[in-house]
């Protein structure tokens, strides 16, 4: 009898557990409620959401297998961009089981914002994340005021609206 290599299929059964979970839209987290801290490995040091206080802050859990995840980059770069000034900062947690794959990602979506890794996927279980992308928006309180699952082009633009409001930014 073959024995199956279960590391090899990891990717795939991630993938559909997290696909699972798109049918089931509630969070670990309430809106209002605050945001977990996290210390994670990051391209530039150690990334922590503490030392982002008194920004508003854009979670996004993300994996380099996620189609929607890829369309969700040019977005977030974009975002970032606009509002650093304003007081935004986007930071990305990557999920991959092995940091490679995140970084081949990288390599050809690159990325204008922080970019953490959690390849045991411990934040993502602590914020009650139930598939790719999940975001949510923090705003200078350290409170969650949104939180979204998925990405294409309608949610950037309701996405960019509750930014400008954690933002106080007017039109």
């Amino acid at each position: 009898m073959k024995q199956i290599r279960w590391k090899k299929f990891r990717p795939f059964l991630l993938a559909l557990l997290f696909c699972l979970g798109f049918n089931n839209t509630s969070y670990a987290l309430d809106n209002g409620s605050h945001a977990p801290d996290f210390q994670l490995p990051g391209e530039q040091g150690t990334v922590m959401l503490s030392k982002a206080t008194g920004s508003a802050i854009y979670l996004d859990f993300w994996a380099s297998w996620c189609g929607p995840c890829k369309q969700s980059f040019p977005w977030m770069n974009a975002m970032q961009d606009k509002y650093r000034s304003k007081g935004l900062q986007i930071i990305g947690v990557n999920v991959d089981g092995k940091s490679e794959e995140a970084r081949k990602f990288l390599a050809q979506n690159p990325a204008h914002f922080t970019v953490a890794f959690d390849p045991n996927g411990a934040t993502p279980r602590q914020y009650g994340v139930k598939g790719m992308p999940t975001s949510f928006l923090i705003g200078r309180d350290g409170k969650i005021i949104f939180q979204h699952l998925g990405f294409n082009a309608a949610a950037g633009e309701t996405l960019e609206k509750e930014i400008k409001a954690a933002l106080e930014v007017k039109k």
